[in-house]
């Protein structure tokens, strides 16, 4: 989510790290050798060096599919830390990764509260989705863990600086979360299908349960209450489900082209649209598969 347009193997070595966010900056930890800035929370490096190399093989995909590369600085951080870098409506949620301000990237080093909220006891779940649950975010223990998944959306946030630093005009909220999407499922898919898994299993899970415990379903609410995050941190991971979902439909519809597609008429189309004409545009310069978001949000 980007918080403030809406409001909105390395070494390392210590570095006092400043944002105008920010009003009280502590130490962390840099790495580098990479193309982007990271810092991460002490005793964190491991983690750190496995989202920089994660994000660094995505980033020299995304320049040679769609020929940019966004400035970034991500901060991978302990409970400790949070509440000093995190959006401030978000720093009471430890675990929610946002896009801070186009270029500062804020993700958890641990797993925590928010993360385990949304898996419920895995026997109550259909055996389809315990074996998905059970291959991607099993731990040795017999312990559960959505860390694969979390760890993924680093790459959905730096995904909210590619198209704001490019001019992208996402013309609606919602395509400017399923856009991200659409980039990570991509990725993925193309060069780390390994980890398609712990991308997928999660948002199965959650949309196989239903909506019976989510105020707000429809596009409507998402437009409407987007910029607040009025519709709460739980439903708003409802939604992100759905458009994961979408994503994943979408590549699997039209293939790695559709992303270059939907950057291209992003980037032509700057003005303000209609539903119809938006949805219009998407169809025939895009692909039906993109449209369908819209026309079938309801369908399924």
């Amino acid at each position: 989510m980007l918080i403030t347009v809406l409001n909105l193997s390395g070494s390392s070595s210590i570095a006092q790290v400043n944002s105008n966010s920010i009003s009280d900056s502590i130490p962390l930890e840099q790495l580098s050798r990479y193309k982007q800035i990271l810092y991460y929370s002490s005793g964190q490096k491991d983690r750190a060096l496995s989202i920089a190399d994660f994000m660094e093989n995505a980033g020299i995909y995304f320049q040679n599919e769609i020929g940019f590369t966004p400035k970034t600085t991500l901060f991978v951080l302990a409970p400790e830390h949070w509440a000093t870098y995190a959006a401030k409506s978000l720093k009471e949620v430890y675990g929610f990764p946002h896009n801070l301000d186009n270029e500062n990237l804020i993700i958890a080093a641990e797993n925590n509260d928010f993360w385990k909220s949304f898996l419920p006891p895995v026997d109550q779940l259909s055996a389809e989705i315990a074996i998905q649950v059970k291959l991607a975010y099993g731990q040795s223990d017999g312990s559960y863990s959505m860390q694969p998944f979390f760890d993924l959306l680093a790459l959905h946030e730096m995904g909210h600086s590619y198209t704001s630093q490019a001019g992208l005009e996402m013309n609606r909220y919602w395509m400017a979360e399923l856009f991200v999407n659409i980039m990570l499922h991509t990725y993925v898919a193309e060069k780390q299908p390994e980890l398609l898994p712990a991308l997928e299993a999660f948002p199965n899970m959650v949309l196989k349960a239903g909506t019976a415990d989510y105020q707000y379903t429809s596009l409507e609410d998402f437009e409407k209450l987007y910029p607040t995050l009025g519709m709460g941190t739980k439903n708003y991971g409802w939604y992100q489900c759905k458009l994961h979902s979408a994503a994943k439909d979408i590549y699997n519809a039209g293939g790695s082209i559709v992303l270059k597609k939907l950057w291209t008429a992003l980037k032509n189309h700057q003005e303000s649209m209609t539903d119809s004409d938006f949805v219009g545009m998407l169809e025939r310069e895009v692909h039906i598969s993109v449209a369908n978001v819209y026309l079938n949000w309801n369908n399924h």
